[in-house]
């Protein structure tokens, strides 16, 4: 697994406001939105393309477009949604699929309660939208239904990790022969007794929403 930390001074600025404890819903998702577009650019290196033949107003000329299958973007429910805008206004021609995940809050283990994704996602690249990597647990699922469906290349897409989520998910992801790389605005300095990042942000669904559940 490949851990990618996005060092620019505008992620970070915006990271920084959506770190404040004082910065209100509205704006929360307004730079959420911000930020994951440029995640979004690192993110998107490996996105397969293919050839394509045109003719500009000058001259004929080959450029590329994106490869079949379409690339498949899979927010995680419900904090993922906050970063799907994001993520389609850099690429929008791609596909979403909807993975809902919850994780319990005394075994930190998570569990999946709805999805709607293609039965087969053989060839498929898949982007993961999930804005905290905090006990690995969650995401690990997730990345392990998409390839159990058949992809082939998986980016998770985070705003903040933590060092103890990187390492688990490298751990129950060991033994996939698909790669997979996160990409993340930063990498906090560990988690507390109850599975938050700290410094972190907060509940990110909570404050994407303005509500709990």
């Amino acid at each position: 697994m490949r851990v990618h930390v996005v060092d620019h001074p505008l992620v970070t600025h915006k990271l920084t406001t959506l770190r404040d404890e004082r910065t209100p819903s509205p704006t929360f998702r307004s730079l959420t939105d911000e930020l994951v577009t440029l995640l979004a650019y690192e993110a998107t290196r490996d996105v397969r393309v293919e050839p394509a033949d045109i003719v500009t107003p000058v001259a004929p000329t080959t450029g590329v477009r994106l490869a079949s299958p379409k690339p498949l973007v899979v927010p995680i429910l419900r904090a993922g949604l906050g970063m799907l805008d994001g993520m389609m206004r850099l690429l929008p021609t791609a596909e979403v699929g909807f993975l809902g995940m919850v994780r319990n809050e005394e075994t930190l283990e998570a569990s999946t309660y709805a999805e709607r994704l293609p039965e087969d996602l053989s060839g498929r690249q898949c982007y993961v939208l999930d804005p905290m990597l905090a006990t690995g647990g969650t995401l690990a699922a997730a990345i392990r239904f998409l390839v159990d469906r058949g992809a082939d290349h998986i980016t998770a897409i985070c705003l903040l990790t933590a060092p103890e989520g990187c390492q688990r998910l490298d751990d129950l992801l060991a033994d996939l022969d698909v790669p997979v790389t996160v990409v993340t605005a930063a990498m906090d300095e560990r988690l507390n007794e109850k599975g938050y990042i700290v410094p972190g942000l907060g509940d990110a669904g909570d404050r994407l929403y303005g509500i709990a559940g």
